[in-house]
């Protein structure tokens, strides 16, 4: 639909802004507790690590900072989390219980080639729009 193009971007953004609020809240979770945890994973763990990266990757994610390497890093992330804790239970993600790990894996990957678009902070602090 030629009418939505125009905002197509803005939507982009805003889908980036969502995802990425999503993914460190994971971070948050496992980094400090709290939410769905009731006590922090230790911070030098696997889980911890994937923690670490979800906060940080997930915040600048969110705000649109370095966003081409952030989403690429927490895209890589959810690839491992797949293979690793999914996959045993079948090759499926509908088996596994692995589709939010393999739709965030792309959905980062999208974002990683798309960029921060207008409502980033790329924008701003590198003088460019787009990855």
């Amino acid at each position: 639909m030629k009418p939505l193009r125009r905002v197509s971007e803005f939507v982009c953004s805003i889908a980036r802004i969502v995802v990425g609020l999503s993914y460190a809240l994971h971070g948050v979770e496992k980094t400090f507790g709290g939410l769905t945890r009731d006590e922090p994973v230790e911070l030098f763990s696997l889980m911890g690590v994937a923690g670490v990266i979800e906060l940080v990757g997930g915040g600048l994610v969110t705000v649109g900072l370095y966003t081409p390497w952030a989403a690429c890093l927490a895209s890589g992330q959810m690839a491992v989390a797949y293979f690793l804790a999914h996959m045993p239970r079948g090759f499926w993600p509908i088996e596994n219980s692995g589709e939010p790990a393999v739709l965030s894996c792309f959905v980062f990957l999208y974002f990683a080639t798309w960029g921060s678009g207008p409502l980033g902070l790329d924008r701003i602090f590198q003088g460019r729009d787009h990855a």
